[in-house]
């Protein structure tokens, strides 16, 4: 066995270079024709998900191996080598068994425990075998892990320790309002760009946690409609299909959209998520939270406003009879009604982003407007400088309080933001007009789009960050205990699979040299009758077999040992076995396999 892997992932390179070196369908086609192309490798496969791209190989050399999988990750990738090379990991042998066993186990996944790896594995071997680029090595090898994988999942708790991607990413997104996920999911209006595997897996889990509505967008309507089809089947949550056109227009009746394309290119900018919050297309703003300072704004609610503390916002203005407020000069007016001041800076945000301008805050780029007004600024004029000026302020409103000091307003021109909202006891949130999950690789949604007040996004970067402190299940040391005890069980079979040809071959010869003595037998006794000659030749066969019977059987078991790979040759130098006949038992032993490489 000279398995070779060559690969980068979450843990050995960050999001924007995987996002880079993402392989589309058409690309891991070239890449597995090509690896075959290549001298050292025989058979191949590819391993691309969303957080990790590894290329296996069967090598006759391990350094020219290494050398050309590398290269051709590079070429396929987009990405140039001297640049690739730092994040790469090269495992060999029982080493790069036993890292595939562990990425089937989940042990190496961005979520600890998560399944879905296991569809994923058996894609990249599905893939191979249509393709004929994987041999009677890659096929035992994904074979195995996935069996390992499923053993893993039914002998210990580790889906405990984690779970799927999916549900993890709508655990953060239901995180800042504590809730569990149920509650937090129940009656909410859901986009799903995309339809495929993750997307519909997305779905389900949507459907399941007790969502009210999900819209599905995909580029073939006919997968989308069959999505809808399958989840109206359930029962749980009503579904329906819309073209990729209406995507934008869809974003502003939602609460949640969940994207995960083959998609290139952004599916969701910056433009169209700042739209979707700020249009008045949209349902109302999600209501705040019961720590609301001075009482529920809602009509009909009944409650009376509270005199607002230094740092938080006061009553909100009259509203004109026409719906709407004057907007400061160049900025769009924003709708009137709860939550009209949080509007006033989304207009902001999609008049800015519409021309397109950008402005600089501590360093970071922010889609915000290119002239805050003065009254834009969440700091009371008569508030202290340094940081206790910002205590209490939200998030959107340090935002608009960054622009509006990069611009150099005078301090004194400081006015208090309407509309902030703040959590009993707790540090000043902004509420969440539209949750954004993104399982891309490369990502669907702009990273920009989380400087937008209202919007909360989560992708696959914040989801590494985040289970990077996820404790570790007990189980754990069950599957790395599973793990080890399977890759030494895989190596030895492979081991001893490497001696079998030689034992055909040596008892290949063994019965020629009966026949050949049988024949010389019949020439000097040919009045023996057929019954006698059949009894001496059966006798001599019994003769050669239990003289072959043990050393054969040892030499197996001392085979599958490590550094085994010897007796092999010890066998063919003492028996004066012909290289080429021993080759061509291992060329037959190919051709029966229906995964072969061609």
């Amino acid at each position: 066995m000279s398995l070779l892997v060559v690969g980068l992932s979450h843990r050995s390179a960050p999001v924007s270079v995987l996002e880079r070196a993402a392989l589309s369908a058409d690309t891991k086609v070239k890449l597995l024709h090509d690896t075959l192309a290549a001298e050292p490798a025989t058979e191949a496969a590819v391993l691309a998900t969303c957080n990790r791209i590894e290329l296996y190989a069967d090598v006759d050399k391990f350094h020219a191996g290494v050398a050309e999988l590398s290269t051709l990750l590079a070429q396929h990738s987009g990405v140039a080598l001297e640049e690739l090379t730092p994040y790469l990991y090269v495992h060999y042998e029982d080493r790069a068994v036993h890292h595939l066993f562990s990425v089937a186990c989940g042990l190496d996944s961005m979520v600890v425990g998560e399944g879905q790896i296991l569809g994923q594995i058996k894609d990249a071997l599905a893939l191979g075998q249509e393709l004929h680029t994987a041999g009677r090595l890659i096929n035992d090898l994904f074979q195995q892990a996935l069996r390992v994988g499923k053993r893993a999942h039914s002998e210990t708790g580790i889906d405990r320790a984690g779970q799927s991607l999916v549900t993890f990413g709508l655990e953060q997104l239901a995180l800042p309002g504590g809730e569990p996920v149920e509650k937090w999911a129940a009656g909410k209006r859901v986009l799903v760009i995309g339809a495929g595997s993750m997307s519909s897996l997305a779905a389900a889990t949507l459907a399941r946690v007790g969502v009210g509505e999900i819209v599905v967008a995909n580029r073939t309507s006919a997968r989308a409609e069959r999505l809808v089809e399958i989840l109206a089947a359930t029962g749980t949550a009503a579904a329906r299909s819309i073209p990729m056109s209406a995507v934008a227009e869809e974003l502003g009746r939602v609460d949640v959209a969940v994207s995960c394309t083959g998609a290139t290119g952004l599916v969701l900018t910056a433009d169209d998520v700042a739209a979707a919050v700020a249009g008045p297309a949209g349902p109302a703003p999600t209501p705040p939270s019961p720590g609301y300072p001075w009482g529920d704004p809602r009509p009909g609610t009944g409650a009376q406003p509270r005199t607002p503390s230094r740092g938080s916002a006061p009553d909100p203005a009259p509203r004109t009879p026409t719906g709407l407020e004057t907007a400061p000069a160049g900025l769009e007016a924003a709708p009137a009604g709860p939550g009209g001041a949080e509007l006033d800076a989304l207009a902001r945000l999609a008049a800015v982003a519409r021309a397109g301008r950008r402005i600089a805050d501590a360093g970071a780029a922010r889609t915000l407007t290119a002239a805050v007004a003065p009254e834009g600024c969440p700091v009371g004029p008569d508030a202290p400088d340094g940081r206790a000026a910002l205590a209490g302020v939200d998030a959107g409103s340090l935002e608009l309080h960054g622009a509006w000091a990069d611009q150099g307003e005078a301090a004194a021109q400081r006015q208090p933001r309407r509309g902030a909202v703040v959590r009993a006891g707790a540090d000043l949130v902004a509420p969440v007009r539209l949750a954004l999950l993104d399982l891309a690789m490369p990502r669907d949604i702009d990273a920009a789009v989380h400087r937008i007040p209202g919007v909360r996004l989560v992708d696959i970067e914040s989801l590494a960050e985040a289970s990077a402190d996820a404790p570790m299940a007990a189980d754990v040391d069950a599957v790395r205990g599973i793990v080890a005890d399977e890759v030494a069980a895989f190596g030895a079979a492979q081991r001893a699979a490497h001696i079998t040809p030689t034992v055909v071959a040596l008892r290949a010869m063994a019965a020629e040299v009966v026949a050949a003595e049988v024949t010389r037998l019949d020439g000097r006794l040919p009045e023996l009758d057929e019954r006698q000659r059949a009894e001496v030749t059966q006798t001599v066969r019994r003769v050669v077999d239990k003289l072959l019977h043990a050393p054969t059987v040892r030499v197996k078991q001392l085979a599958s040992e490590p550094g085994g790979a010897g007796y092999a040759d010890a066998l063919r130098e003492l028996f004066d076995l012909d290289p080429q006949t021993v080759a061509a038992v291992s060329q037959a032993d190919k051709n029966d396999d229906p995964g072969r490489a061609s």
